[in-house]
């Protein structure tokens, strides 16, 4: 047989957009998620026996339509130490304002500064805060993007044993001008057949060489049981529409495939929703997740005037996030909320004139935060 210029192919798919995820945990599975959250420490040889212990294990919390928040990695200003106590603390802050789930390691928490310790710590304090909270429903979906297939398969392994529900997934881009058309897409179809979690298709041009998955590439890889969603950071709600078209995405009013058709940032969470999308992973959340979360619920109970109104207060202080980057975020946390710290070096710190144009891009939309029950 003559070679392939690509990994082999993994087994053939499914071709329906069911995905039979459990709404309920089992009890059989739930005591193992349960013995895994108790681990006070984790290291490689704990990772390997929690993995293989529940390898065909079924995550146990659900997506659902809404908000999901990309949550900030803090770190002690003095050391670049991890934080966990504000990690913690955030993140319950978030999930008391209603948002549907978090995502750790993402652009906004820092992903690419972190080691595989420091991210697996990250998820677990999460995990374990929001637990503590009574948050115990609540899905965590864990950036585990990296340039192989290999460690892509490995993050997705330690997202697991770390508490996380589900893997959100880049495309590789450092050797773009070699990959083939089916390259990328074996590669997501080989990290669907190896993850214990199931995945979401990440579309962000930006953060890979300007590699752009198109909705016929997408709609492909929604056939395959294990990839249970998408997050186009792209900004396309064209493609966005075609591809909850295609699959029956959830939306906030039908159940549809149970396929989580998501757009990556709160400037356009009406457009999603209006071409039939399931809501937005938004690192605007971060800041205002109460205002991000009534754009969706004014929406789902057919308040179009007072949504569309919302939604641009919501738009202009997305552009403050967007343009700001992390170092904007966590500059206006501190300023608004009494913590944020630093992005780790070689990020720069904010000046205090950089300090004070942040809180302006982002004041109406605090504002109103704080204005919402």
């Amino acid at each position: 047989m003559a070679p392939r210029d690509c990994a082999p192919s993994p087994s053939p798919r499914t071709s329906t957009f069911q995905h039979d995820l459990p709404l309920h945990p089992t009890p059989r599975s739930l005591s193992v998620v349960e013995s895994i959250y108790s681990q006070s420490q984790y290291s490689e040889s704990s990772d390997s026996t929690a993995a293989s212990s529940i390898d065909d294990a079924r995550p146990v919390r659900s997506l659902r339509p809404g908000i999901y928040v990309p949550t900030v990695t803090f770190f002690a200003p003095d050391t670049e130490d991890l934080d966990l106590d504000t990690i913690s603390k955030h993140a319950v802050r978030l999930a008391k304002a209603g948002v549907a789930g978090l995502t750790t390691q993402g652009s906004n928490g820092e992903a690419v500064h972190l080691t595989h310790q420091e991210r697996k710590l990250v998820t677990k304090a999460t995990r374990n805060a929001l637990d503590s909270a009574g948050f115990h429903a609540m899905p965590i979906i864990v950036g585990c993007g990296s340039q192989s297939t290999r460690e892509t398969i490995e993050l997705c392994r330690e997202a697991m044993t770390s508490g996380g529900d589900y893997a959100l997934v880049l495309p590789p881009s450092y050797y773009k001008a070699m990959y083939k058309p089916e390259c990328l897409i074996e590669f997501f179809e080989e990290i669907a057949e190896a993850s214990p979690i199931p995945i979401l298709i990440y579309n962000y041009p930006g953060a890979v060489a300007g590699i752009d998955m198109d909705s016929d590439v997408i709609i492909k890889l929604a056939k395959h049981p294990n990839i249970v969603g998408c997050k186009l950071t792209c900004g396309n709600t064209g493609k966005l529409g075609r591809i909850a078209s295609s699959v029956d995405a959830a939306t906030p009013s039908e159940d549809g495939s149970g396929f989580m058709c998501m757009g990556g940032s709160a400037d356009f969470t009406l457009q999603t929703l209006v071409v039939g999308g399931s809501g937005i992973i938004c690192g605007l959340g971060n800041i205002a997740p109460k205002a991000c979360v009534k754009v969706i619920e004014l929406y789902a109970a057919g308040k179009m005037d007072e949504a569309k109104k919302l939604q641009v207060v919501v738009a202009h202080g997305d552009w403050a996030a967007i343009s700001g980057g992390i170092v904007g975020t966590k500059s206006a946390l501190e300023t608004y909320y009494g913590y944020g710290g630093f992005a780790r070096k070689p990020l720069p710190r904010p000046s205090e004139q950089d300090a004070i144009r942040y809180a302006s891009g982002f004041k109406e939309l605090v504002e109103l935060e704080k204005s919402l029950a």
